[in-house]
């Protein structure tokens, strides 16, 4: 296993309990997207992606990021195939009974994530990367 695969599988540990606190694995200027989900958009660092992220947290109960599969897709790029689980904040709907396949896609560089993109559809992930 590659130290990329590692740090992504940390960071994991901690989002699989639904903990979402940490930032220390992100580098002070990243580059974090969400595509699909209730917010979509593009915003850069630290502050733009807690603010964009907390926005998105809100919206649910009990919110768990659940990996399936980690994938190195190049040196520097690790894709994770993962599921969300928890509830609508508003509707108390399981949002495990309704979404789809999720994946994140993460770049790392000198020891720190520099881009992230949430996908809440894995075949959009898969799109993007030309894996379709």
């Amino acid at each position: 296993m590659s130290a990329n695969l590692d740090f992504v599988k940390s960071i994991f540990d901690a989002w699989q309990k639904g903990d979402f606190s940490s930032v220390d694995w992100a580098a002070s200027d990243i580059d974090f997207a969400m595509s699909g989900g209730l917010i979509e958009g593009r915003w850069k660092g630290i502050s733009e992606m807690a603010e964009a992220w907390a926005a998105m947290l809100g919206a649910y109960e009990g919110l768990r990021a659940v990996p399936e599969q980690f994938r190195e897709f190049d040196r520097d790029r690790v894709l994770v195939f993962m599921r969300n689980e928890g509830r609508g904040r508003e509707s108390g709907i399981e949002i495990g009974a309704i979404s789809t396949k999720a994946a994140n896609l993460f770049t790392i560089g000198d020891g720190k994530v520099t881009s992230l993109t949430l996908y809440w559809e894995r075949d959009r992930a898969m799109a993007d990367l030309g894996l379709s």
